[in-house]
């Protein structure tokens, strides 16, 4: 699809395309929005990146943001990198650096860069450095917040393994829960997906009293209706590689996941997961969309139709953005949870409520509120 098919009020503003023939260099960002601040966004690294994908996650970031309300516009890069040179420390170094060079002219300024596929802190350490601006990236090692603002005890810095994005997952699905009248600690919850999302989610929604009875990743699903340990469930997973292999439970196939009569279901790893074969067999009062595009707008309708609430992804995993908004402006990990917790409490009632009011999808009304406050920049 040709990017002029994208073109609305809202954007894209700036299309830059990075070549560097000496070092093979193929990179495209897209400044979608700076209506209420620099674009942010990741860069990722795949074979396959291209234009239209990069619009596509700009263009999410751009709602993310504003319904964050975040002093962000919309923007993602992508670098078209072959498995051999994502995998070379040495080459991978080169384009990231050589990109960070030719974008210059905008970075801080009108595009601040993050980790995403392929990419993380030390990715982000090479690009601040070819940059010259702390500013210029967030998702950086915390020892350099620590080297420019650290002061006595007081420790800045927000490592990617402290999970807010879970976090916020799990006070979006508190949020939800109330919402229809269900506390959090009464409630039964499947969560697809136990990389850095859904282990921090399960943690937290652990600590909050509800009850984990399923959880998969790329091997299957292990089920107890009793609730499972999210402390053994990750030293399982640490020592044996998966989930299934937890002694409690029951193991299903993956799809399975998604049928399980459960509160709560919460789609963290895979892009669309539920489907016109599964729709219908959901059982779960909420969905909660941890993971992007975990499934397509229309999916959703029927889901609404249905009577189940559904959180979309960028209301539910804002908690991401959030913390990158907290290392760029030096804050520390405390402030950063009690920042992801505010907003991410508010956003999802705000959302919530108006979908109620309104009598339409949350997704409808969380791009609805997002466009109002990109409007009026």
């Amino acid at each position: 699809m040709e990017l002029e098919n994208f073109v609305d009020e809202f954007g894209p503003e700036y299309v830059i395309e990075v070549h560097d023939k000496k070092i093979g260099l193929k990179g495209v960002l897209i400044i979608d929005s700076t209506a209420l601040g620099p674009g942010k966004g990741g860069i990722r690294m795949t074979p396959t990146v291209d234009v239209t994908e990069v619009f596509r996650l700009a263009r999410t970031m751009t709602w993310k943001n504003a319904l964050a309300e975040l002093p962000f516009g919309g923007a993602k890069a992508g670098i078209k990198a072959s498995s051999e040179n994502i995998k070379n420390k040495e080459r991978k170094k080169a384009l990231i650096q050589a990109f960070s060079k030719a974008l210059k002219p905008v970075v801080p300024k009108l595009y601040v860069a993050g980790p995403d596929v392929n990419t993380g802190e030390e990715e982000m350490k090479w690009f601040f450095e070819a940059n010259g601006d702390w500013r210029a990236c967030t998702g950086k090692p915390a020892n350099v917040c620590m080297k420019l603002f650290g002061k006595g005890s007081k420790k800045c810095g927000i490592p990617h393994e402290y999970g807010s994005t879970g976090f916020g997952v799990a006070h979006a699905t508190a949020v939800a829960t109330r919402h229809i009248g269900l506390e959090i600690k009464d409630a039964t919850i499947a969560i697809e997906g136990f990389g850095n999302v859904g282990t921090f989610a399960f943690q937290h929604l652990s600590d909050f009293g509800a009850k984990i009875v399923a959880v998969s990743d790329s091997k299957g699903v292990i089920y107890n209706e009793n609730g499972l340990d999210v402390k053994k469930l990750y030293g399982v997973k640490q020592k044996t590689g998966s989930v299934v292999n937890y002694k409690s439970g029951k193991v299903l196939p993956n799809k399975e996941i998604f049928e399980l009569p459960v509160d709560v279901v919460i789609p963290g790893a895979l892009p669309d997961v539920i489907t016109k074969d599964n729709v219908d067999k959901i059982k779960a009062k909420i969905v909660v969309e941890a993971a992007n595009i975990p499934t397509t707008p229309e999916m959703e309708g029927i889901l609404h139709r249905k009577g189940i609430l559904v959180v979309p992804d960028f209301v539910a995993n804002a908690g991401g953005v959030i913390s990158s908004y907290a290392e760029y402006r030096g804050h520390n990990p405390k402030k950063m949870f009690e920042l992801v917790e505010k907003k991410i409490k508010r956003n999802v009632k705000i959302v919530l409520e108006r979908a109620e009011k309104e009598n339409v999808k949350p997704r409808d009304a969380a791009l609805k509120i997002a466009q109002e406050r990109v409007r009026k920049g």
